[in-house]
């Protein structure tokens, strides 16, 4: 390793690329795009993940969401057309007789007008269990979501969102224990919770108890729709198939009927964008890493030129004592840090586009690209590849070099 130290084996390295400036500039410029580009692609598609995370990092994502609507066909002396109602009898069964189901969260929604003060709105008011802070987390700004006691005991407590508070309190006024009216019953604010949501825009929205709901709205048993929660080893398509045709035999529905219970399944859609994601990761590896190959590839046909420059010169050194070997390690030497240089380059050019991707497509709420980046590790084993890459490729001339005998080297004008 000595050699890497000796101040002649970078003087020969420095004046091999300044003979001809302009091709080792050209030299170096495929593996800097290819690096450029792999660290590119990679942060933006690292980006476009973090924005996916955020949307869906508050739900449990093997979900499914079912709710009732109109059969379609005649059953049992029932005709088409029948309207059909949940209710918490069907969400249990569901919970006690599908195979694979985590949760079963009821729910129920109505809009109502609210008021506060002298400021009022209409917005979507939520009949909810404390269950769906698991499935659905809601990140608290202020005090706590609606909890067992509140089910239990039927309060008149809600929860409300961020933009809630800002269209019905003054600026910095305090929402907790404070008291709303909802359809003229007054509500106690025990929590308000952060925007963020499946839409990615502001949330007008509050949860009350179940139980409160059923009281005030006498709905009974009657639910809107279920969100059912498979456990992570299940697959949440067979889950859906499992609930829909136990509800169609509960409600007395034609098995084949497929318009009498709708559903959106968050799993399947999971699954879609996860593996979108994979193959641009995929994609961005294979375009990156033949890009730096092309690159790389450049560089030791440039060197074969250049050892076919310097023959006389490789004849001189054969005649005054250099072994083949010493020959061989200079011209990988001069290719492993052309490539390296270029590599290194290509990575901090790549490290400012990110930096600006973030500036102009990463901020706010509706940001496309979330935190841009790409770890240490993807660094440096880019560059493990450059310095494989770049010891390959330079053995080609390294050979080549060493191939002339000394006096044909001598000989060559």
């Amino acid at each position: 390793m000595k050699f890497l130290f000796d101040r002649d084996t970078w003087q020969e390295v420095y004046d091999s690329l300044t003979k001809n400036k302009l091709r080792s500039i050209l030299t170096m410029v495929g593996v800097w795009w290819g690096i450029l580009l792999l660290i590119g692609l990679l942060g933006s598609a690292r980006g476009l993940e973090n924005s996916f995370n955020r949307l869906f990092g508050d739900f449990a994502t093997n979900s499914v969401f079912v709710w009732a609507q109109s059969t379609s066909k005649p059953f049992k002396g029932f005709q088409e057309g029948r309207r059909v109602q949940l209710t918490l009898s069907d969400a249990k069964k569901i919970e006690d007789n599908v195979e694979g189901i985590e949760f079963v969260v009821p729910r129920n929604i109505t809009q109502s007008v609210v008021v506060h003060d002298f400021l009022s709105g209409t917005y979507g008011v939520y009949g909810d269990y404390p269950l769906l802070d698991q499935v659905q987390k809601k990140k608290m700004q202020h005090g706590r979501f609606i909890n067992q006691n509140d089910i239990t005991d039927k309060k008149k407590v809600v929860v409300i969102s961020e933009n809630i508070y800002k269209q019905l309190f003054e600026k910095d006024e305090e929402a907790i224990a404070t008291y709303i009216q909802i359809n003229s019953i007054n509500f106690k604010v025990i929590g308000v919770f952060d925007d963020n949501n499946m839409g990615g825009g502001p949330s007008a929205d509050m949860h009350i108890p179940f139980t409160t709901y059923q009281q005030v709205y006498n709905s009974g048993d009657k639910i809107g729709w279920m969100m059912i929660t498979g456990k992570p080893e299940y697959d949440i398509n067979q889950i859906e198939k499992d609930a829909k045709l136990l509800l169609k035999n509960l409600n007395k529905i034609h098995p084949e009927d497929k318009r009498a219970f709708g559903s959106f399944n968050l799993g399947k859609e999971f699954k879609k964008v996860t593996g979108f994601l994979f193959g641009i990761q995929f994609l961005t590896w294979f375009v990156g890493v033949a890009t730096l190959i092309a690159g790389v590839f450049a560089i030791g046909n440039i060197l074969l030129i250049t050892v076919k420059e310097r023959t006389k010169e490789i004849g001189v050194r054969r005649a005054l004592g250099a072994t083949p070997f010493e020959i061989k390690r200079q011209i990988v030497v001069e290719a492993v840090f052309i490539t390296l240089l270029a590599g290194l380059l290509g990575i901090i050019s790549g490290g400012w586009i990110l930096i600006l991707i973030d500036k102009f497509l990463g901020q706010g709420e509706e940001a496309v690209l979330v935190n841009a980046s790409v770890s240490i590790g993807i660094v440096f084993f880019a560059l493990l590849i450059l310095v494989v890459l770049g010891t390959l490729i330079g053995l080609i001339p390294a050979f080549k070099a060493t191939s002339i005998k000394p006096i044909e080297a001598l000989r060559e004008e």
